[in-house]
């Protein structure tokens, strides 16, 4: 401790002039070399220092320029988009309003035409069946005649022998006769 304090006692006491040489007294130097360095500092730094913080100002000042800036354009999207929702949501609505009601019209429609198709369809299957019907009673009948032809046919051949045959074809020859000469 008693160098230390040497050490600042010295300090008043300079070295007779025309000597120089190395100062290995640490703590007698260091705070004049110091002091010299921070004041050239201060003097030559300051207006660099100066300049570089008013720098550093303008840049902050610009950002939060350009943010706040950024932050209103963000907020006015915001409400365009908002206002956007708003109509699309609108639109919607009334697009689902509309689209209910085109839906019960088209359900009607659809019923209406499918009872429509329905009636038609019943109507082709009545005159179907009376076609059918008619049909199968001229079948019956062309059977009937058939048959009743055919039954008479018989009952002739078996009833007529050859004389009665000839006198039969005669009475018709002459009848046809009669007639030729009535039409002439």
């Amino acid at each position: 401790m008693k160098n230390v304090t040497d050490s600042f006692l010295s300090l008043g006491h300079w070295p007779p002039a025309g000597s120089f040489g190395f100062n290995t007294d640490i703590l007698a130097t260091n705070p004049i070399n110091l002091s010299i360095v921070l004041g050239v500092l201060i003097f030559f730094g300051k207006g660099v220092l100066n300049d570089l913080l008013d720098n550093r100002k303008q840049r902050i000042l610009s950002t939060i320029q350009n943010s706040e800036e950024l932050r209103r354009g963000a907020i006015e999207q915001l409400e365009r988009a908002r206002d956007r929702l708003r109509k699309v949501e609108m639109e919607a609505d009334e697009y689902r309003k509309n689209g209910y009601s085109e839906i019960e019209r088209e359900k009607v429609n659809l019923i209406n035409a499918t009872s429509y198709s329905l009636e038609r369809l019943e109507n082709y299957k009545n005159e179907t069946l009376l076609f059918e019907q008619q049909r199968a009673i001229n079948q019956v009948r062309q059977r009937v005649f058939q048959q009743a032809l055919q039954g008479a046919l018989g009952t002739l051949n078996s009833c007529l022998n050859n004389e009665l045959h000839f006198r039969t074809i005669s009475a018709n020859i002459g009848i046809l006769g009669a007639m030729d000469e009535i039409i002439d």
